[in-house]
């Protein structure tokens, strides 16, 4: 079964911002193979699978869309009125819910920033 893993933090819009362009021009770098790679080869080893995943750019980026009454209305930044945003996301595959657990818990936003991981199960095609 496949899981979305949503990656909830305070980010800190202007440190983000800087780290994401610097490491899009670079390339992927040792800093952020240390932090995740681990991550992903054990969970590899216990059998989930890493179907995809990033780091998002800050919500002061993001556009919300709401479309009503045929009109499409969009507004800057995120919708919801919150100090925490979704900073990143991965997609895994394993056998069920309790793996999908094991695999949060040990994922470098939870264990190393003090971050929360929101699991919800993708439905099926």
């Amino acid at each position: 079964m496949r899981y979305m893993l949503l990656m909830v933090a305070e980010p800190d819009d202007e440190t983000d911002e800087a780290e994401a362009v610097a490491e899009e021009a670079a390339g992927a770098d040792e800093a952020d193979e240390a932090c995740w790679m681990p991550w992903a080869r054990e969970a590899t080893a216990r059998g989930v699978v890493l179907k995809d995943g990033a780091r998002l750019r800050p919500a002061s980026t993001a556009t919300t869309v709401c479309a009503r009454d045929g009109e499409v209305l969009l507004s800057d930044g995120p919708f919801a009125e919150t100090k925490e945003q979704v900073v990143g996301y991965n997609v895994i595959e394993c056998t069920d819910l309790d793996e999908a657990v094991e695999a949060a818990s040990r994922h470098p936003v939870v264990a190393q920033f003090g971050g929360r991981i929101e699991i919800r199960p993708v439905l099926a095609d």
